[in-house]
């Protein structure tokens, strides 16, 4: 994961699924992900396998690496984080915490896209970050108003056509 920027002025919002994914995330990483990698190593060492030419502890300990650091990257997101309240989600026009339904301007494909902050965004769940392209063109918008943007795909047209909680 990138540089949060945890230390900038402006708190960081999660939508309470965002915030409870995050906190489920962090506990299998502690107590299920923790263990196996510590078993892994464990059984490297049984079998007398703790050379310098063990390629697959090594790989091991570059996965632990990486668990640890997402761990505290979880650690940090949560400790400074501000749930969002349903009366904090605006349903007049787009913005973090909004489901916003759109229609493709040029084609009328129609999908729904939920508006949150960048540390909880999973564009294959259609959770979008605020400040993706699609994001920050989307913020701000009412019902009827066109977001239009650039995409690997080229510029995209979408109209709001729905905005709830």
């Amino acid at each position: 994961m990138e540089d949060l920027e945890l230390e900038s002025s402006q708190p960081l919002f999660l939508t309470p699924e965002g915030h409870k994914r995050l906190q489920d995330e962090l506990a299998r990483l502690t107590t299920e992900k923790r263990a196996e990698i510590a078993e892994r190593i464990r059984e490297s060492k049984d079998h007398g396998e703790y050379s310098e030419d063990n390629s697959e502890l090594d790989e091991v300990k570059i996965e632990q690496a990486i668990v640890e650091n997402r761990i505290n990257e979880l650690k940090a997101v949560l400790s400074s984080a501000d749930i969002l309240t349903n009366d904090q989600i605006p349903t007049d026009r787009v913005g973090l915490g909004s489901k916003v339904a759109v229609k493709d301007a040029d084609r009328s494909v129609a999908f729904s896209i939920r508006m949150v902050a960048s540390v909880e965004a999973d564009p294959d769940n259609d959770l979008i970050s605020e400040e993706s392209p699609m994001g920050q063109a989307l913020m701000g918008k009412k019902v009827g108003e066109i977001a239009d943007f650039e995409a690997p795909a080229g510029k995209l047209k979408y109209e709001v056509t729905k905005i709830s909680r």
